[in-house]
């Protein structure tokens, strides 16, 4: 990890990024309704939380995903053959899709002893999924 070499402004979207990609995945046009029937949660309900807690939260942990993938691909651009592989969107899209993998195996793991619906496994972790290979795609691109 080379800190200098961490373009802030790329990790800063890169985490907007993984809370809009939520508000997408998790809105009732493509998961939204299947995720609260697998969490028996009612529209009320969710209307009710305390959504500046959970946006708040929300956000700062995808920015905290965002500055742990970009120290994982803090490699200099200008890296000699006997680097490990040169940052750019290709990479960063493969790291995260990694990191992906990596907490969808996390997730399943915690939601099977939940006791969780497959189709809410899926649903949650596709979603981590998706989130960091855009995140790292973004940190790729924009060294």
């Amino acid at each position: 990890m080379t800190m200098p070499l961490i373009n802030w402004w790329a990790v800063l979207v890169a985490g907007i990024s993984s809370f809009v990609v939520g508000g997408i995945w998790y809105s009732p046009g493509l998961f939204g309704k299947a995720w609260m029937k697998d969490n028996n949660f009612t529209e009320e309900e969710i209307r009710k939380g305390n959504k500046g807690k959970v946006f708040g939260f929300t956000l700062i942990f995808s920015l905290l995903m965002a500055v742990n993938l970009a120290m994982f691909l803090s490699t200099p651009a200008d890296c000699p053959p006997q680097c490990a592989a040169k940052t750019d969107i290709t990479w960063g899209a493969i790291a995260g899709l990694l990191a992906g993998i990596w907490t969808f195996s996390a997730i399943a793991i915690h939601s099977l002893f939940e006791l969780k619906p497959w189709r809410l496994i899926f649903i949650n972790g596709f979603y981590s999924v998706v989130a960091l290979i855009l995140m790292g795609a973004i940190i790729g691109a924009w060294r």
